[in-house]
């Protein structure tokens, strides 16, 4: 099996391609025509990129099986492409969790204590304690995040320890799972964009969530409120948003934003740049060496089981999760296996997944499966479940399409 790999990628996961015997082409420079070119020419079964993008013409009549995308959100790669011509697109989710939650929460505290505007005028020779001594605070206020995967789930302990409250909007989570995690739960945009001090995003980007965040969402918000993009730049309405920062009511902290360079350095002359009350950093939400790393072992993961079975894990070209009519809540133990078993039981019954979140619950070694699926599972496979010894309780939801 030969691996490409487009992209700049750490050394550990290199070194742990090749030794999985597999033959690894390194070219972190290829994109457009070059990428299609070395496509053609070394003929590889698996692609990883970052942020090079992965058009239709490098895939079309390839050797490709599978195409790695070496972070979470794959909107770079053509994946309509890939399902055309029978290549799996996978991802790694979760890896990169803890430093998007980081940079979120940096982003926070700068809009609440300007911390950039106050470093610019002292490097100017100015000082203004009397203006940057204004600030709202966080602690009592409360957070509203958008989104509830493993990004938005790191957020929350780090929301409560400078002592805020905690709400969240997700389409899958329901008032048990929010309970478990002591959060609140919003049933609609609407209804978190009217309750929270900051919002934050966080959420994938997809036919359903591009422009979700539009004009409608910033009137709601209240005076004063600080809104995070570490998520998807496509997911915003751009010019509400400026409409918001400019008349004083939202500061926000973007790492994504409309216009931004795409490769590692260019410039940039767009909107953002001198919009004030908008902090925008270098869509550097990832990069930190424990993401990349996490993100590079991830990768291994998935060529190894790709070239032991033809099955990659966390594969993203799957039908839409609008074809979901159920939802499963599984308390289960947090014990290697037990969700391999219970997708093995749902296979048995011709039941598809097509979303799927585990939340686990810190020290007491249990987990909430949210798993959503095209039918409901028969009472025989229902009853398979629940009699497995790790398995505390299952729940069937019907899926309620607004």
């Amino acid at each position: 099996m030969k691996v490409l790999v487009a992209d700049k990628f750490e050394d550990i996961g290199l070194a742990g391609l090749r030794d999985l015997g597999v033959e690894v082409e390194y070219n972190p420079d290829l994109k457009d025509a070059s990428l299609v070119e070395a496509i053609k020419e070394h003929a590889p079964s698996v692609l990883v990129v970052r942020s090079t993008k992965v058009p239709a013409e490098a895939i079309n009549d390839s050797s490709l099986g599978l195409i790695i995308r070496a972070g979470a959100g794959y909107n770079t790669i053509d994946v309509q492409a890939a399902s055309n011509n029978g290549v799996y697109v996978a991802n790694c989710p979760g890896k990169n969790s803890h430093a998007v939650a980081e940079l979120a929460f940096g982003l926070i505290l700068n809009c609440d204590r300007q911390i950039a505007d106050n470093v610019i005028e002292l490097r100017n020779g100015v000082w203004n304690k009397k203006k940057f001594s204004k600030s709202r605070g966080l602690y009592g206020r409360t957070l509203g995040l958008v989104g509830m995967g493993m990004i938005g789930q790191a957020m929350v302990p780090v929301a409560k320890a400078f002592g805020m409250n905690v709400v969240s909007f997700s389409r899958w989570m329901t008032a048990d799972v929010a309970a478990a995690l002591g959060i609140g739960r919003s049933e609609s945009l609407n209804e978190v964009a009217e309750v929270a001090d900051v919002i934050s995003v966080h959420v994938a980007l997809t036919p359903q969530t591009k422009g979700m965040l539009n004009k409608a969402f910033f009137d709601r918000l209240k005076p004063g409120t600080i809104f995070i993009n570490t998520s998807r730049a496509e997911v915003v309405d751009q010019a509400a948003l400026e409409e918001a920062v400019k008349s004083g009511k939202v500061r926000a902290g973007l790492d994504v934003f409309e216009g931004e360079p795409s490769g590692g350095e260019g410039t940039y002359e767009g909107s953002m740049r001198d919009l004030q009350g908008a902090y925008c950093t270098h869509h550097i939400g990832a990069s930190t060496d424990e993401a990349q790393n996490a993100v590079a072992l991830e990768v291994v993961r998935i060529v190894r089981d790709y070239r032991t079975t033809g099955h990659p894990p966390n594969v993203v070209n799957i039908p839409s999760g609008d074809a979901a009519t159920h939802l499963l809540v599984i308390r289960h133990a947090d014990r290697v296996g037990v969700l391999a078993d219970i997708l093995v039981a749902l296979k048995s019954d011709g039941v598809n997944v097509q979303e799927m979140e585990n939340i686990v619950l810190g020290p007491s070694h249990a987990a909430i499966a949210q798993i959503a699926v095209t039918k409901s599972p028969s009472p025989s496979i229902i009853h398979s479940i629940r009699n497995n010894a790790n398995v505390f309780d299952i729940q069937v939801i019907e899926i309620v399409k607004s």
